[in-house]
């Protein structure tokens, strides 16, 4: 069985200017860009030495003092990398050149409204700019989407993401204090997923929830959508399993009328070490008992899904992709959800005590 998981690559050279030089640059963008063997022409970072470091690490040609010079001294086709956080999104994109083509760190700003500030300045630059929900990209989420697009498993009727793992959230010093943390920054990752398979839900229900024990302002979440009476999709996420990995859990599984497909996302076990990711899908044989097999992809999330994103917005600059799967026209969207999420949880469910107290 052939299984198209890999990401088409660009047909032309796309210079990349990296705008930030935190860990995720050095840990996943970096040694993607290397792998796929795209060009980095320069990086740029606010504090110069961080971008100086990773420039000798990673054979980067030139380091700027400023946004200002990178956009100056960008060579042609410059596809610019913007890894910051989003309070710093408008700023950023205001000084790059109307037209150009960026590739901006998830999520699009930290709630709606800034995602819609965001929307409208890239709607008026023009600028063909997509967000870096790369998990859409990750080998064994392309893999399963080859699979039900090629009709393996039949009608999708069950999606269901679970996560239950200890995160170490300690290692995200900007994101840990952050007041919307679980959903916001991480099973946001999930939604989009989601609706990259499904499409957009009627409805969204959630509650995302403390640890009585901790600061954090959220690290575990529920979220149901609703696709009508026969979809069923979910996710669950537990950070807080603090109790050894033999029972953490980290998968993503589709359930269709004529097969299964489960896969293990390894990186977040033990992260940011990560064990190896499983992917496993069962197709029924009629007269045959259901057998699940393994298939062995090449890569993972990190770093291999950033290729994806990055490969994708350089194909829709120059023309040979008509989608840009991750465009933040299309990820708007997302972040609507997103919203729709913390707003179901604020407001809550039905009050079980209405329906005891009736007449």
């Amino acid at each position: 069985m052939e299984i198209i998981y890999k990401p088409q690559l660009p047909e032309t050279t796309h210079p990349i200017i990296i705008i930030g030089a935190g860990g995720i640059v050095a840990d996943a963008h970096l040694p993607a860009y290397k792998k796929a063997g795209f060009m980095v022409h320069g990086i740029v970072n606010r504090t110069k030495a961080r971008a100086e470091k990773l420039a000798e690490i990673f054979q980067i040609p030139n380091v700027y003092e400023s946004i200002a010079e990178a956009v100056a001294k960008a060579p042609e086709h410059a596809v610019y990398d913007l890894t910051i956080m989003p309070e710093q999104y408008i700023e950023v994109l205001d000084q790059l050149p109307d037209g150009a083509a960026v590739l901006i760190q998830k999520p699009m700003g930290d709630n709606f409204h800034q995602a819609r500030e965001i929307l409208e300045l890239c709607r008026k630059k023009k600028l063909v700019a997509a967000i870096n929900f790369q998990l859409r990209f990750a080998p064994f989420v392309s893999a399963a989407r080859d699979m039900i697009q090629k009709g393996l498993i039949g009608e999708l009727y069950d999606m269901e993401v679970r996560v239950t793992i200890k995160t170490p959230w300690e290692i995200f010093p900007h994101v840990i204090v952050h007041p919307r943390l679980e959903i916001q920054y991480h099973s946001i990752h999930y939604i989009d997923m989601v609706r990259s398979f499904l499409g957009e839900p009627e409805t969204v229900m959630a509650k995302t929830l403390k640890h009585p024990a901790k600061t954090l302002s959220s690290s575990r979440s529920t979220i149901l959508f609703d696709y009508g009476d026969t979809m069923h999709a979910v996710i669950n996420t537990n950070h807080d399993h603090d109790f050894g990995p033999h029972n953490q859990e980290s998968f993503i599984k589709w359930e269709g009328t004529k097969g299964a497909i489960k896969a293990k996302m390894g990186l977040l076990m033990d992260y940011p070490h990560g064990v190896p990711d499983v992917f496993e899908y069962c197709l029924i044989e009629e007269g045959k008992v259901p057998e699940w097999k393994k298939m062995d992809l090449e890569g993972s999330w990190f770093p291999e899904a950033f290729i994806g994103t990055m490969a994708n917005l350089m194909r829709y600059k120059e023309g040979s992709s008509d989608v840009l799967y991750t465009s933040v026209e299309d990820v708007i969207k997302t972040m609507a959800v997103v919203e729709s999420a913390y707003l179901s949880s604020d407001k809550g469910g039905i009050k079980v005590n209405e329906q005891l107290n009736a007449e």
